[in-house]
């Protein structure tokens, strides 16, 4: 698979540790140097900004897609190679998924989860081959790994499709497995109930 656009998922807010950041400016430098664009929500604001502003200082593309509910809340960024006005978030989250080649989910919110989650379940779903990771900034993502592996035991979750979720906390190691990413060839669902 040829990567050319990453989009990332990650918090409007900076968060409380200095790692977040850092890591974030370390996947953007990354991004540059493997000519990766970057898309992203659109903002200026929190580690949403921070990874706009690493990869546009390093003569990187970025795509920002940003819905006019939150065009004001969460200051669009107007330096950006694109920016895409959308109507609303389930715009925004389609145009994303169609611009890039994989996703990953940085430290955030409810709203990174949300958008992180829908477009791994799509990947489930085989309505796109591409990869989707966590970079487990500080053990940011720790808990929910663990969920995760959980929800396998209990086979809500096939192992299959928990191994394509790609969990590193190094920004260049998580690239380096999206660069030889094999999407699994199995279906979601598992047998039938018997009555």
């Amino acid at each position: 698979m040829t990567l050319k656009n990453i989009c990332v998922y990650c918090g409007s807010n900076p968060g409380s540790r200095p790692e977040y950041i850092e890591q974030a400016r370390v996947l953007a430098r990354e991004l540059v140097r493997r000519d990766l664009g970057l898309v992203y929500g659109g903002s200026v604001v929190g580690i949403m900004g921070v990874v706009a502003n690493e990869v546009l200082a390093g003569g990187g593309r970025v795509i920002g897609v940003i819905p006019e509910l939150l065009l004001k809340k969460e200051h669009a960024h107007r330096g950006l190679t694109e920016l895409h006005l959308v109507q609303n978030m389930h715009e925004r989250k389609a145009m994303m998924m169609e611009k890039a080649d994989g996703f990953i989910a940085l430290p955030g919110g409810a709203g990174t989860l949300e958008e992180f989650f829908e477009v791994w379940t799509w990947a489930q779903l085989n309505m796109h081959q591409k990869p989707c990771g966590l970079l487990n900034i500080a053990g940011y993502y720790d808990a929910l790994v663990q969920f995760v592996d959980h929800a396998v035991e209990e086979e809500f979750i096939r192992p299959q499709h928990r191994d394509m979720l790609v969990v590193e906390d190094d920004p260049v190691l998580l690239l380096d497995r999206y660069a030889i990413y094999e999407p699994p060839n199995v279906s979601k669902w598992f047998d039938p109930v018997k009555a």
